[in-house]
């Protein structure tokens, strides 16, 4: 996202929000924003019909930040909507967590039950097998000892 499109949506000033991150610039790595070329802004002014230098537009290049950037942002201004999302952002990420090592225990827990299930998976066929061949009249047994009458 583009510096002037967080301004509005953090309720703050394009100027305040660069000066903010001028003031945290070790915050920001190329990965989490960059500024764009004059190329890359020649074709946003061109797609966009963003107002030209010199009537009303830029001086600077804007700069574009990532989803990480958005999230840092959020974390060094001051408006009122910047420090909810803030807040909003750290209550997902604390989910995300809680759902990680729920869902790792979860998967252990089935791992260990899939173990015992496959052990009497095999007694359970060992004893069909004998009920069976207990059942089956083609087997011959052995003859009865003891009276006949």
């Amino acid at each position: 996202m583009l510096d002037r499109d967080l301004a509005v949506l953090y309720g703050v000033t394009t100027f305040n929000l660069n000066k903010a991150v001028k003031r945290n610039m070790a915050r920001f790595p190329a990965d989490f924003m960059f500024r764009l070329t004059s190329e890359e802004y020649n074709s946003l002014i061109f797609q966009f019909g963003i107002s030209n230098t010199g009537r009303g537009g830029s001086r600077y290049l804007p700069y574009a930040f990532t989803q990480e950037g958005v999230a840092m942002l959020s974390g060094i201004l001051n408006s009122r909507r910047a420090v909810h999302m803030n807040i909003q952002i750290m209550r997902a990420f604390i989910r995300f967590r809680e759902y990680l090592v729920n869902h790792k225990q979860i998967a252990a827990k089935f791992e260990e039950l899939k173990g015992r299930l496959g052990k009497h998976d095999e007694e359970i066929q060992a004893i069909v097998q004998t009920i069976q061949q207990l059942l089956d009249p083609s087997i011959k047994r052995s003859k009865k000892i003891g009276f006949k009458p």
